[in-house]
């Protein structure tokens, strides 16, 4: 009896990364394409067809792949497409899960953006195993979210649920976000933000640090890390503020699911003690009292290089067994695009 492999693709702004994994959360073998290699979709799926079948056959896998997950920007679990993406130039409607699995004879494909594939990962391979309700928070160049109540990702009606980076912490006289909102969680709290941060308070306060040195226009979190990890006290305090805010809005995010945990990925969280002393400090001091104690701020378990592949791959054991949910969709309402798979056994 042949194994059972999924595949994991993660779409990215400049790259996407694909990978077959195994039941055990192995990565069998990866491998990438330049997302933006072709402005014509079609050409696009054409191109990651072809690395993705040699990388099948190279391991001799050709008819062992039981399930496609996809990780993309924007990307709509209820109806397998992407919707008015940022930075992809293929439309406003992008029929992603039907076509890859036309590409792929028919393969069970299941799509959700990357916060999302993340929180999946975590819950199959990581730090939330075992857990029913946690939130997954990506801290990149944006902040990203996946909500898992009893077990189960949040989409909201319309698959967009969980958009906790789009949170507003300053409701006066805010940062202006890449959404168009101001006073985003984003704005403060991600890569970028803490750039920003760096360079309003050098802008600001007249005082000796390493940053002075640098290009105030190219510093970036990398930057501000760096002079932090060197005894830096302006970069600890940029550290500071950004932690600040960030455990403010995980204590307002506890109070409407009680989660187990709230597990961080990405660069960022990536900081120590530098982000996560301040982070735990708000936290505690902004938690409503009928939660205190009751959940941990935890650190993401999955090795970054395979982490985008491994969340995907996760959704790809779902779209062989699990997604009734979007069959349903597409039953009750039929403009609504949805791949069926055969129900779990």
């Amino acid at each position: 009896m042949s194994k059972p492999y999924v595949v994991g693709i993660d779409i990215g702004g400049t790259n996407t990364v694909f990978g077959i994994v195994n039941a055990r959360g192995q990565v069998v073998a990866s491998d990438s394409v330049k997302t933006l290699k072709h402005s014509n979709f079609e050409d696009y799926i054409a191109d990651v067809h072809e690395g993705l079948s040699r990388l099948i056959k190279a391991n001799e896998l050709e008819g062992q792949i039981q399930g496609i997950g996809i990780g993309a920007p924007n990307a709509n679990y209820y109806t397998g497409e992407i919707q008015n993406p940022p930075n992809l130039p293929w439309g406003n409607v992008i029929p992603l899960a039907e076509t890859v699995s036309k590409a792929f004879d028919g393969i069970p494909v299941a799509i959700t953006n990357d916060a999302n594939a993340a929180a999946l990962g975590e819950m199959t391979y990581g730090a939330a195993r075992g857990m029913k309700d946690f939130i997954m928070i990506t801290l990149g160049t944006g902040v990203g979210s996946g909500i898992v109540i009893n077990g189960q990702l949040v989409y909201g009606h319309d698959g967009f649920a969980g958009e906790l980076g789009h949170v507003t912490m300053k409701r006066h006289n805010g940062r202006v976000c890449g959404c168009g909102r101001t006073g985003c969680l984003e704005a403060y709290c991600s890569a970028t933000g803490v750039a920003r941060t760096a360079r309003e308070f050098l802008e600001i306060r007249q005082e000796p640090s390493l940053l002075n040195n640098l290009d105030i226009d190219a510093i970036t979190s990398k930057d501000v890390y760096d002079a932090a990890m060197a005894g830096d006290k302006l970069a600890k305090e940029i550290f500071n503020y950004t932690g600040t805010i960030l455990g403010e809005a995980l204590a307002d995010f506890v109070t409407f699911s009680s989660p187990q945990a709230i597990i961080l990925f990405g660069g960022l969280a990536k900081s120590g003690d530098l982000l996560m002393n301040p982070v735990k400090e708000s936290f505690n001091k902004n938690i409503f009292h009928a939660f205190k104690g009751k959940c941990k701020i935890m650190i993401s378990e999955l090795k970054e290089s395979d982490a985008a592949v491994l969340g995907a791959s996760a959704l790809g054991w779902e779209a062989k067994y699990h997604y009734e949910a979007p069959v349903a969709a597409a039953a009750a309402d039929p403009s609504t695009t949805a791949i069926p798979v055969e129900p779990e056994k």
